[in-house]
C-alpha cells in the first residue's frame, strides 16, 4: 500500500516566489468509508457479529464523547488520544474574560507512537502534473524518507519528508 500524492504546477501569487510556477504537492484523497462499511470490516476482522460490533462501536462512542466533554483527554485504542480543546480572543483586564471570547471548539487528536511509525514506513508515489493538468512524471519511494525517481537512477534530495501542513496551505517542492 502507498499513499498517494500529486504535484500540480501552480502560479505562486504571494511570498518570495509570487510571479512563478512551482509543484506544489497534496495528498490524493480517496472516497470516505461510511461508518457501516469500517463496522463491517471490524467485525470481519474481530470474528464477531456486525450487530456486536455496531454496539460495541456506539458505546465507545458515547465513552468517548462524555469523558472528552468533561475535560478528559481519552485513548483511542491502536490510534492515539483526542480531547477537545478551544481557541479563544485575549483580553488584557479581568474583567473583560467572558465566554463569547471563545471563537471556536476543536478536536485535537494525537497520534499513538505505532500509527506515526507505520505512516513514516508507508510508501509514496507522487504523480506530478504541469500547470495544464497533463501528468509529466511519475515518483515513487521505496523506503522511508527517501524518494527516487522512476526515470533516473539517482535518489531525489528534494528533501521530502512529508511534513505537517495540514492547515491547508502547502510548501513548494525544491526549497
Amino acid at each position: 500500500m502507498a499513499l498517494k500524492v500529486k504535484a500540480q504546477e501552480k502560479l505562486q501569487k504571494i511570498g518570495k516566489y509570487e510571479g512563478t510556477y512551482r509543484y506544489i504537492m497534496m495528498p490524493e484523497l480517496y472516497t470516505s468509508l461510511s461508518q457501516d462499511k469500517v463496522i463491517k470490516e471490524a467485525a470481519l476482522r474481530s470474528g464477531v457479529s456486525k450487530g456486536i460490533m455496531q454496539a460495541c462501536w456506539d458505546a465507545a462512542g458515547e465513552v468517548i464523547k462524555a469523558w472528552a466533554t468533561e475535560g478528559h483527554s481519552v485513548a483511542l485504542p491502536g490510534l492515539g488520544t483526542m480531547r477537545f480543546g478551544i481557541r479563544a480572543k485575549s483580553v488584557a483586564k479581568v474583567d473583560e474574560v467572558k465566554a463569547g471570547l471563545v471563537t471556536s471548539r476543536r478536536i485535537i487528536f494525537t497520534p499513538a507512537v505505532d500509527l506515526k511509525e507505520e505512516l513514516a514506513g508507508t510508501a509514496i508515489q507522487i504523480t506530478c502534473y504541469d500547470r495544464d493538468g497533463k501528468e509529466v512524471k511519475r515518483v515513487t519511494s521505496t523506503d522511508p524518507g527517501t524518494v527516487e525517481d522512476n526515470e533516473n537512477t539517482q535518489p531525489s534530495t528534494g528533501g521530502n519528508t512529508g511534513g505537517g501542513n495540514q492547515g491547508g496551505g502547502h510548501e513548494p517542492i525544491g526549497d
